[in-house]
């Protein structure tokens, strides 16, 4: 097995590399504009882009779906940063932060029931068709003229993101031979407590809200009222199966 490297320099050039990719390949990103980004010369993100700097740690990293949604993750935000932003640096430092620990985690324990290498292999598709999505969004999120617009695309781009996300922690759950999970380090009160937060910060204002409005400003603030219904479900349903005994 490779030596896993430990200096966070190699970390950092490692998704230097992952987001440089992601930024102009994927996500569209001028390559000037991602080297300004990411910190490098434009010349630098030419290279990763081609697989000509840091190939050894991208061959052996880079395949990995977890890394790759990390990496995936930090290019989206780095996307949309502002000009001038002090605040880019911070996304590259997290994600090697996070990558750091993926990699340099324990590993796996044996399965203790087989592993559906079928369902396994789905789960991989799904995690690069939610990807796609994503690139895709993000596409169209440049694309459109107004912030509205923009918006829409920016969420279904996070909510896939996010699905992609929830695969690949099955996936790694599902390959050590876990097929059930109970929430931890959480209780009852923790929940009770979030739901009535929820419940506050809704209010009566969302009905009101999009009965006011229409066309994209409508399925916004559709959008939101969708989102609390979900968060209220996912709640009651961590308290009715979710937590331990």
């Amino acid at each position: 097995m490779p030596e896993v490297p430990h200096s966070s320099a190699r970390w950092v050039a490692l998704v230097q590399a992952l987001v440089a990719r992601e930024l102009v390949e994927n996500i569209g990103v001028p390559t000037r504009r991602a080297a300004e980004l990411l910190g490098v010369a434009p010349s630098a993100v030419s290279q990763y882009v081609r697989g000509k700097r840091r190939e050894l740690l991208l061959s052996e990293y880079g395949g990995r779906p977890e890394v790759t949604l990390i990496a995936h993750r930090a290019a989206v935000a780095l996307s949309e940063t502002r000009r001038g932003s002090a605040v880019a640096a911070r996304w590259v430092l997290e994600a090697a932060a996070q990558i750091s620990e993926v990699v340099g985690g324990r590993p796996l324990a044996v399965p203790a029931t087989p592993v559906d290498r079928a369902v396994l292999h789905g789960l991989r598709e799904r995690v690069a068709a939610e990807q796609a999505a994503v690139t895709s969004c993000m596409r169209l999120a440049q694309k459109a003229r107004d912030e509205l617009t923009r918006a829409i695309f920016r969420q279904i781009a996070s909510d896939s993101l996010r699905h992609a996300e929830i695969v690949a922690s099955l996936q790694v759950y599902l390959e050590a031979g876990t097929n059930h999970s109970l929430a931890s380090g959480i209780d009852r009160t923790d929940i009770e407590g979030l739901i009535r937060q929820e419940h506050d910060a809704e209010g009566e204002v969302g009905e009101r809200l999009s009965g006011g409005l229409g066309g994209v400003m409508k399925l916004l603030a559709q959008s939101m009222a969708d989102d609390e219904k979900k968060h209220e479900r996912l709640l009651e349903g961590l308290l009715a199966e979710g937590l331990p005994d």
